[in-house]
């Protein structure tokens, strides 16, 4: 994009990005493609789950979704509408292998091959996920990410996908949020496949980090100089009322399985030995870990994707052991719930923990550049006479786009924003009932309506620069 002055063209005081800031929307495969039986294409944990009663909000399920399978070209004509140079998807895995390994079924190819090919002929840069939490039921049958062997058919799969398409994207991460995918659905069971186990979830999270440093190895095996390789990651920074040994212990502990578990892994650190003597109790290490885990875990990183939503409030709590949250194995420290103004979700909004979470990976991810792969938030919306006003999701917007240039100015090397999510969509175990869309969808119609909060995203990328303060783009 080839930068203007945009204090003269916005007419108001502006931040400027860097003038070869990458700009896009993001969406994940289960939540918008459906046609979740269609051109053979096999089950995955959340068809399961979601077909479990009482599992998902609503009942609902992956079905039709946004129906994006089909509308996938319309789709890409709206991201070309609203100037996005980047889009980040994922592939579903059973989709290209309905059970998870072995034979390959080339209609899901293909329907990437169309993807993609769609994405560049408008002239959009498709960034691929390779997993976004929708594992063929086939693999969770055989232990899932419990399993080690599940690492390496994340790898074969990888490698496979990534031979196909890299030709066309050049842009790849291994892994969403592997947090999620062990704490939530093997920690507390909140996600598919619904295991309550504090165990299971730490031996999930090892076989994920171990399938994603087995992928890496796969892919840059095969890769060219033009591939760069990632991992996303949401991290949070962790809060405490008061600063005092408690509490800091307290932060600690939260941070150290919200975040350094992940980030030090990654980035070659190995895991942090604090926490490894958290959770000592809970699952024996020594035999989990294996001789040269570690390396194949943080192998390089070329960029290193960052979702973040809200901050994370601690509290010490004595010996008490948090048996039910998303943290598996704490002890002495209890969760707060969010404060001030907060989103539809019920999450905290907190711009200001966004920069300090940037600015801190300038040191705990140094030299590695970093993409904002996910940021937004969920509110009610109504269409009004073909417009969708949504002043809170705009003002989410450009607040956290302004606390990505304050970091950006303390020296975070941040090289792009990538908003969650281009459409409304299945959120998971809420169902459809939570909007996090900068484009509508009417789920009985599949008509689409560009928000409010999507034209103003359209202007700050066409002006590659956000109001210094205010929530009008004019």
């Amino acid at each position: 994009m080839t930068a203007t002055d945009p204090a003269t063209e916005v007419g108001q005081d502006v931040l400027r990005f860097p003038p070869d800031f990458l700009w896009g929307a993001a969406t994940a495969s289960f939540q918008i493609e459906g046609a979740t039986t269609e051109d053979g294409r096999g089950p995955s944990i959340w068809d399961t789950f979601a077909a479990t009663p009482g599992k998902v909000l609503g009942g609902d399920t992956g079905e039709p979704a946004c129906d994006h399978y089909h509308r996938y070209a319309d789709d890409v004509a709206l991201m070309a509408e609203l100037g996005l140079a980047a889009y980040r998807f994922s592939v579903a895995w059973p989709r290209v292998q309905p059970t998870g390994s072995g034979r390959v079924e080339p209609r899901g190819l293909a329907f990437y091959d169309r993807l993609v090919d769609s994405l560049l002929d408008r002239g959009i840069q498709p960034i691929a996920t390779l997993y976004h939490w929708d594992l063929p039921q086939g693999l969770e049958d055989q232990g899932g990410w419990r399993s080690r062997e599940t690492a390496h058919r994340f790898a074969d799969y990888a490698a496979l996908v990534h031979e196909h398409l890299s030709d066309r994207v050049k842009l790849w991460s291994t892994l969403n949020e592997p947090w999620c995918s062990a704490f939530l659905g093997y920690g507390n069971g909140v996600h598919a496949p619904g295991v309550a186990d504090p165990a299971a979830a730490l031996t999930a999270a090892h076989h994920l980090l171990l399938g994603h440093g087995l992928a890496m190895r796969a892919m840059r095996a095969q890769a060219g100089d033009d591939q760069r390789l990632s991992i996303v990651l949401n991290l949070s920074t962790v809060l405490a009322d008061r600063d005092d040994e408690a509490s800091r212990e307290a932060v600690r502990k939260v941070d150290g399985l919200q975040n350094r578990l992940w980030l030090d892994a990654v980035m070659g650190r190995g895991y942090p030995a604090d926490v490894l003597a958290d959770t000592s109790w809970v699952v024996d290490w020594d035999g989990l870990v294996r001789d040269g885990d570690q390396e194949v875990i943080g192998a390089p990183l070329d960029w290193l994707g960052v979702n973040y939503y809200s901050p994370s409030r601690v509290a010490p709590a004595g010996a008490h052991v948090v048996t039910d949250g998303p943290h598996p194995g704490l002890r002495g420290v209890e969760l707060l719930p969010p404060r001030g103004e907060l989103t539809g979700f019920g999450w905290e909004q907190n711009a200001e923990a966004f920069t300090e979470l940037l600015v801190r990976l300038g040191t705990e991810a140094a030299g590695v550049p970093v993409v904002v792969t996910e940021n937004g938030s969920a509110f009610p919306d109504v269409v009004d006479a073909g417009r969708v006003a949504d002043p809170e999701r705009t003002r989410y917007l450009l607040d956290h786009l302004r606390a990505v240039h304050r970091a950006v100015e303390r020296g975070a090397d941040v090289r792009g924003y990538l908003a969650w999510s281009l459409l409304d969509n299945f959120e998971w175990a809420a169902g459809y009932s939570q909007r996090f869309g900068i484009v509508h969808v009417d789920y009985d119609t599949q008509v689409r309506t560009v928000k409010d909060s999507g034209r103003a995203l359209a202007r700050v990328i066409d002006r590659n620069a956000v109001p210094a303060e205010g929530y009008q783009v004019s």
